[in-house]
């Protein structure tokens, strides 16, 4: 049994053991087996499921409309918290959960691939914050992370590391899932510990149901080896995050359930919500902000979309949670249902607005600041759900599944933004199920709640390191006691200038920006107007700032405090802007203007490329043809929703450029290539004169030119969040369809070495052709 003080200090050291003396082993004692480092006893297998974007009026287990039987199941026989918070995006809760700190304090100020150098908002989270499946995992905890990870820094996360900050280096024994914000469901980009792996195939695949199976598989085989020793999972879905892609039948099952619109479905979620007891009898319904349109003037055309919108998000939820299900149920027939505490928390912030008023079709577009009519959106709406679309519903529903608050995810300042529905079920540690437990709650509370439960001290040392404090409070406190005294009674809230201070009660906030505006000046900071709540508004949906300006202001000057305590300032606004790694000063890795490339290379982050967005950019590649006719792509960057790839169909090269699925272009040579050896080239003149505009697009063989194509528009921003470059294939949701090989897997021949270079000197001796031509023969 280890001593309780040594776990203070991680690794917990061995303790020393006597050393034999006789020359011959007959003559000495046999030593006792070296001990592996066991938990406390008593200590639970955990099990922490987190759904994405789902805000608290959603799941149907909080009174919404999105069926989830499942959590329905663990709420019941377990609690739901009424008060629990998030900080409002995806990388910054998930920093908080994991580390017991606020998501500033381990630089998570906002998404990965939004970091700045400033020290709250650098992605990288400090040695002096380890997190909790590294403190678990010391303390002899079997651990795993599968689904979503979305906390290394985007310039870590190539094959040259560092590795530390991925799941593997952060306390997860195994990790199988996806690193970035969000990914295709039907077909992700996806990683097996480290190694990047191609995207499954199989008909009906959808990586919701893989997730499940793996976590299923994982502790059955964990379980079959040490049934008495406890394990760590983290369970994190891509879904219900844009985009929202589920099984037809799961879609269908809503049609026309939707169709009373969002302000109605307000209503009916908060008149469900009192007859659950998750708001109180007199709670009034917060205010539908001007900035979103009412459903009655909303023309039927878009009516009609928008509904359609919802019922597919719905369906999302519903299979979601259908896996849940399964897991659960292996759970309970391996006869550890009892003894794992499951922590189901509906969303790593509220539902997502980041569409804007009328959705999307392909969120790619509204990244890069290409709009969609409702027109050109409804000729596709049999399509939502399916591949062929990167759908997300309009900000009017994100706000009604955040009922009955006010605004949405990114919206740090209101309820909306940051409270989520959150259960605890734990038959061998809750002793009256199926209450509600209303102590104000969040995300940095979960680790300390998770070590006062097993037993294990807060480390002040892991791997050499002094450790800070935790910054959140165990809520252990409450799981027994309905009636305890809130112990968590100061939390600040920040995202992208969006900001809030709960203090006993009370809330203050402000609200800075919507989340579906991308780019343009916002108001100074100092303009913002201040909202102030008292107690026993549940809603938010009565500001006293002009009743109350004496509190007002002291809740004020609390933010400034808890601001500066926490890495909150200088605040940063900026969207577009920070995805320009130069203007922010984020790190970038490899050489900026040109890099070599090899088959087998998968999944290459943008952030270690060559950018070839807004400015011109050349593509060389050495292809030797062994059996015409040779197929399937050189390199390819991007999907389906927006990219460019160079690729042999039939034997003939193309190069293909996709504009945000809205324009495509395409230069094809006029023959195909017979046996032997080629140097392949692609060459863009950009235009110039701003970003995404266009320019000039040729291919050559062999330096001679075969075609060229005047490109229109380019892509500004980005190509996707997760769907990166590869060689030799195309994983994900393919730039085009048009390989002739599953994937795009290259054959009939050999890529040599492939050359991406960037900007005016690309074009350089681009070819180099009578040295490049000898060096072939």
């Amino acid at each position: 049994m280890v001593n309780p003080a040594y776990r203070a200090t991680l690794p917990i050291q061995q303790p020393k053991r006597p050393h034999a003396t006789p020359v011959d082993v007959r003559d000495a004692a046999q030593p006792a087996p070296i001990e592996r480092v066991r938990p406390p006893a008593g200590a639970p297998n955990v099990l922490m499921i987190l759904v994405d974007d789902m805000g608290f009026g959603a799941s149907s287990s909080y009174g919404g409309p999105c069926s989830m039987p499942t959590a329905e199941r663990l709420a019941e026989g377990g609690l739901r918290l009424s008060r629990f918070h998030t900080t409002a995006i995806c990388s910054p809760t998930r920093a908080s959960l994991l580390t017991g700190r606020n998501h500033h304090t381990v630089g998570a100020a906002g998404i990965t691939e939004l970091a700045t150098s400033h020290d709250g908002y650098t992605s990288s989270r400090p040695d002096s914050c380890a997190p909790i499946p590294e403190i678990l995992r010391r303390n002899g905890y079997n651990t795993f992370a599968f689904g979503k990870w979305h906390q290394t820094p985007t310039w870590e996360t190539s094959r040259s590391g560092p590795y530390d900050r991925w799941p593997t280096g952060e306390g997860f024994e195994r990790f199988y899932g996806f690193m970035g914000a969000e990914t295709d469901q039907w077909y992700p980009n996806l990683y097996e510990g480290t190694t990047p792996i191609p995207t499954p195939t199989e008909p009906g695949y959808h990586l919701s149901e893989d997730l499940a199976d793996r976590a299923i598989a994982d502790i059955r085989e964990q379980q079959a080896v040490t049934p008495d020793q406890p394990f760590f999972g983290y369970l994190a879905f891509g879904a219900c995050h844009s985009p929202f892609h589920a099984p037809e039948e799961y879609v269908n099952a809503y049609r026309g359930q939707f169709d009373h619109g969002w302000d109605e479905q307000r209503e009916r979620t908060l008149a469900k919500q009192k007859e659950l007891g998750l708001a109180p009898e007199d709670a009034e319904l917060s205010a539908r902000p001007d900035e979103i349109g009412a459903w009655a003037d909303q023309p039927e055309d878009a009516r009609r979309l928008y509904s359609r919108m919802m019922e597919t998000y719905a369906g999302m939820a519903t299979h979601t949670d259908e896996q849940v299900g399964r897991v659960v149920d292996a759970l309970e027939e391996m006869g550890i249902l009892e003894d794992t505490l499951i922590l189901y928390i509906m969303g790593d912030n509220g539902a997502s607005a980041e569409a804007g008023p009328d959705g999307c079709v392909n969120e790619y577009a509204t990244y890069n600041i290409v709009p969609a009519s409702v027109e050109s959106m409804l000729e596709r709406i049999d399509e939502l759900g399916g591949p062929t679309l990167y759908n997300h519903y309009p900000v009017g529903w994100a706000h009604a599944m955040n009922t009955p608050f006010q605004w949405t995810k990114q919206m740090a300042s209101h309820w909306g933004g940051t409270r989520v529905g959150t259960i605890v079920h734990w038959p061998a540690g809750i002793d009256s199920p199926g209450g509600i437990r209303e102590q104000f709650t969040h995300v940095n509370d979960v680790a300390p709640t998770l070590l006062d439960l097993a037993g294990i001290p807060e480390p002040t040392s892991v791997n050499g390191v002094a450790q800070k404090p935790f910054e959140g409070v165990s809520f252990a406190y409450a799981l027994n006691d309905a009636d305890a005294a809130e112990r968590h009674t100061t939390q600040y809230f920040e995202i992208f200038g969006n900001r809030g201070i709960y203090h006993e009660g009370w809330s203050a906030c402000t609200k800075h920006a919507v989340p579906w505006e991308l780019n343009g000046e916002q108001l100074p900071f100092s303009e913002d107007t201040w909202e102030l709540y008292a107690p026993d508004d549940h809603a938010q949906a009565n500001d006293l700032a002009a009743a109350r300006p004496d509190k007002l202001e002291r809740l004020k000057e609390l933010f400034l405090i808890e601001g500066a305590k926490y890495n909150v300032f200088p605040l940063d606004d900026r969207k577009a802007v920070r995805a320009n790694s130069d203007a922010v000063g984020r790190p970038t890795i490899g050489s900026p203007d040109s890099v070599s490339l090899y088959p087998g290379m998968r999944s290459l982050h943008d952030s270690v490329l060559p950018s070839t967005r807004n400015r011109s950019w050349s593509l060389t590649a050495d292809v030797e043809v062994k059996e015409a006719p040779a197929r399937g792509v050189i390199a390819a960057q991007g999907s389906r929703f927006a990219g460019w790839a160079l690729y042999l169909r039939e034997g003939v090269p193309v190069f293909h450029y996709n504009w945000v699925d809205v324009e495509r272009y395409e230069i094809a040579a006029p023959e195909r290539l017979a046996p032997g050896r080629y140097r392949l080239a692609y060459r863009f003149t950009y235009d110039g004169g701003g970003v995404g505009k266009g320019g000039l697009g040729e291919l050559f063989v062999d330096g001679e030119p075969v075609g060229s194509a005047r490109i229109a528009h380019t892509v500004p921003f980005i190509y996707h969040m997760t769907d990166g470059l590869d060689i030799g294939e195309d994983n994900g949701n393919p730039v085009t369809d048009d390989y002739g090989t599953v994937r795009g897997v290259f054959s009939g021949g050999r890529i040599h070495k492939v050359v991406l270079a960037s900007g005016d000197d690309a074009h350089t001796d681009l070819m180099g052709e009578a040295k490049a031509k000898a060096s072939l023969q």
